[in-house]
């Protein structure tokens, strides 16, 4: 395995798990112990995990690893999500994306979909710069930035910048990725900062859609963006359960699986 894709299956490993040991990387990847040691030495210095005696611990309470890292991480069902997603737009629609890997998935199936540049084409809002950017060589896509400071793990713009334009626009539909997505916590983000955008992005959207794969359902995040109030509607993929849908519709949620 090449050291880059070890390095993101370790942080793969810790995201999931909160910790990893060198004993077990070195069996399930194959490396030596002294490259495990140095692979876990160089994402420490990243600030992505904190080093241990004999391994390694997530950074913080609020870990997340940053979008760079995420974005192959179910891939297939957030590609699903955005085909759907993109289906619900129509040519001459305001688009509403928050950050994140999914979302970032969104934007590129709608640069992908030709038809969007019929007419006076499409115009998407965002607080994301990976996606302003993605999308600043379709110049039938018109993009719209929000002002604000840049959240250096997700590449979102946060604060009174970000609020302030926001209150100045409406927009036809607005795709809001999230980090868990309960029936009773409603959707919710692992920073404060993200959720107040998200939550006013949002508010100023005809329809707003919580988009999210299916390992977020039924997680419970750190800031609430919420509930079926502000997103009637719910896009995920075919992997979740039964019984945590059925919560969501009776909570109020319009759920649609891709």
């Amino acid at each position: 395995m090449k050291r880059a894709a070890r390095l993101n299956a370790i942080l793969d490993l810790l995201a999931a798990d909160g910790e990893v040991n060198v004993d077990e990387l070195v069996e399930r990847f194959g490396a030596s112990a002294a490259t495990t040691r140095r692979d876990l030495d160089s994402l420490a210095e990243q600030r992505l995990l904190t080093r241990t005696h004999g391994g390694a611990v997530a950074h913080s309470v609020a870990y997340e690893l940053p979008i760079r890292y995420k974005s192959h991480q179910r891939s297939q069902q957030k590609e699903s999500i955005a085909q759907a997603a993109a289906g619900l737009v129509a040519p001459g629609m305001v688009v509403g994306l928050s950050g994140g890997t999914t979302t970032t998935a969104i934007a590129a199936a709608l640069a992908a979909r030709d038809d969007l540049s019929v007419g006076p084409g499409i115009t998407v809002v965002t607080n994301a710069v990976n996606i302003a950017a993605q999308l600043a060589t379709r110049p039938d896509i018109k993009v719209v930035v929000t002002g604000g400071v840049i959240h250096s793990r997700s590449y979102e713009l946060v604060g009174p910048f970000v609020e302030q334009l926001l209150r100045g626009v409406r927009l036809d539909i607005a795709f809001i990725g999230v980090n868990g997505m309960d029936a009773t916590a409603g959707a919710t983000t692992q920073d404060e900062r993200e959720a107040a955008v998200n939550r006013m992005m949002a508010e100023r959207a005809r329809r707003a859609v919580v988009v999210t794969d299916s390992s977020k359902i039924g997680m419970v995040a750190f800031a609430s963006v919420g509930g079926a109030e502000l997103f009637p509607v719910l896009l995920t993929d075919d992997g979740a359960g039964a019984a945590a849908l059925a919560e969501l519709r009776a909570a109020g949620y319009e759920v649609l699986t891709a």
